[in-house]
């Protein structure tokens, strides 16, 4: 009994090909790409262990020590934050430009500031660490200001380490943004 439900070689209808997907808006913030492990490991530690922080926060509040379990319980809350800022990190795309999230920074590019983004052979950091590799970035290069591109991702930061694929997957993703919203960058 065939399961066309199921099944990959069932027949679509050609007309739903042409519609729009739902979540196809061009004006929403999204990252094109998706977190590595070693973001989303990092997060997940630091999330179990806010909730030890949190659990002896509540510890201290039942044995009486209330400022103790205040300062205890305000530190397991900046964890967690710091784990969902960790796993907010990244670029950025929608319609009207790029935006660069780091841990304590964000900037907003508009794409008529952009002349290019491309991919560069350098030095790279490692993990961000101090150490750096060879390797590749994909730098957003903007039109009056700053005379060094600025690094948006490279292929040994926590999203790409190892996944030398998704990286080029990624760094095409941006570029086409790059090339479709940006007037500078196509010419």
């Amino acid at each position: 009994m065939p399961l066309a439900f199921l099944t990959a070689d069932r027949a679509f209808d050609e007309a739903a090909d042409d519609a729009p997907l739902p979540y196809d808006d061009r004006d929403q913030w999204r990252r094109p790409y998706r977190p590595g492990p070693w973001r989303v490991g990092a997060a997940a530690i630091l999330l179990l262990l806010a909730s030890f922080v949190l659990v002896s926060a509540v510890i201290i509040a039942a044995a009486g020590g209330m400022s103790g379990a205040a300062v205890t319980g305000a530190l397991g809350l900046a964890m967690v934050a710091s784990a969902l800022r960790l796993l907010r990190m990244g670029v950025w795309v929608n319609a009207t430009g790029l935006r660069h999230v780091r841990f304590l920074l964000t900037r907003t590019t508009p794409w008529n500031r952009v002349r290019a983004v491309r991919t560069a052979q350098r030095p790279v950091k490692w993990l961000s660490l101090p150490r750096t590799v060879q390797g590749q970035a994909l730098e957003l290069v903007v039109r009056e200001g700053a005379a060094e591109p600025a690094v948006l991702l490279t292929d040994h930061n926590a999203d790409f380490l190892s996944r030398t694929e998704a990286f080029d997957r990624a760094a095409d993703s941006v570029e086409v943004w790059a090339y479709e919203y940006a007037p500078a960058a196509r010419g």
